[in-house]
């Protein structure tokens, strides 16, 4: 064989990173190893993996068609090293979420998981529906739970479950009284809301469409909590998920507002990169997702 899993570990550190001390550290070896790893698999079968733009090492076409395959590769292998150390049912997973689902669902299922699977090793990384995607195109999240629509060639996405926004208020706000909102309402109110590039907002924007160049958006913030606290004060209306509200409305903190006339229903999503191998951690991962009493009932494709 003419090139050492080393080399491709070398390979797609540098592809992560568009830089090679960056990559060297990361695998906790020298920037001249890394760099003669490196320049040797390129020399052996005389191709060029990445381009040189400024300061970062870019894939090139035929780096990005590499990659995905030597994932695979270095995937199964890690597989046969559980294997070979008796460790095989619990592996390595790295699962993005945003907020909503990250805060509220999905450590529930983290602890299911590992439950299930002694010994396994899974890692959580909370972002907006926009960073989550890009780490999985960029293969640094194995997959992601979104709240946001997507849409991207190299992306597989798979409705997951069902949820609904809910416009919400302190108890003192005048509208606490009335219950139900009609466009004059909204259109006079002060808004809390998610920042653009989160799921909650696509939503919002989309149910609110046709208001949203007369909607008084006071804050945009990047945290749930943050919005409940500044709404808590007064400060205006809030529109989150109603997973994350559940605590607030039962304590009374909060109150639910109908907006009958307004369509606040959603999805949330699974997304995969198309060539991504699943490893048998994967795999038992999307099976307790699907086995979820929440979710959906399953998609055409199954997960």
């Amino acid at each position: 064989m003419r090139y050492t899993l080393r080399q491709l570990e070398i390979f797609l550190a540098t592809a992560h990173h568009e830089n090679l001390s960056k990559a060297a550290e990361s695998l906790a070896m020298s920037q001249s190893a890394a760099s003669g790893a490196l320049k040797e698999l390129e020399q052996q079968f005389e191709i060029q993996l990445f381009d040189r733009v400024g300061k970062r090492l870019k894939l090139n076409d035929f780096g990005r068609v590499l990659q995905p395959r030597a994932e695979e590769l270095i995937e199964r292998a890690r597989e046969l090293e559980s294997t070979l150390g008796r460790h095989m049912e619990g592996g390595p997973i790295k699962v993005g979420a945003t907020l909503s689902i990250g805060n509220y669902l999905a450590v529930p299922l983290i602890a299911r998981y590992m439950d299930e699977n002694p010994g396994s090793r899974i890692t959580l990384e909370v972002a907006n529906t926009a960073a989550v995607s890009q780490k999985v195109l960029r293969y640094d999240l194995d997959m992601g739970l979104i709240e946001g629509e997507v849409n991207h060639p190299d992306l597989d996405i798979r409705a997951w479950r069902d949820d609904e926004l809910v416009v919400f208020c302190s108890p003192r706000h005048p509208l606490a009284k009335r219950g139900t909102l009609v466009d004059r309402d909204l259109r006079e109110a002060r808004w809390i809301l998610r920042e653009a590039g989160s799921g909650t907002r696509q939503a919002f924007d989309r149910a609110m469409h046709d208001l949203l160049p007369e909607l008084r958006i006071m804050l945009e913030l990047q945290h749930t909590e943050a919005i409940k606290r500044a709404v808590e004060g007064d400060m205006g209306l809030g529109c989150l998920s109603r997973v994350t509200l559940v605590d607030a409305f039962a304590q009374g903190r909060l109150v639910p507002l109908a907006v009958p006339q307004r369509n606040l229903s959603r999805s949330f999503y699974l997304i995969l990169h198309r060539q991504k191998y699943r490893s048998a951690a994967m795999r038992k991962w999307l099976q307790l997702l699907r086995s979820d009493p929440a979710s959906l009932a399953p998609p055409a494709k199954p997960l």
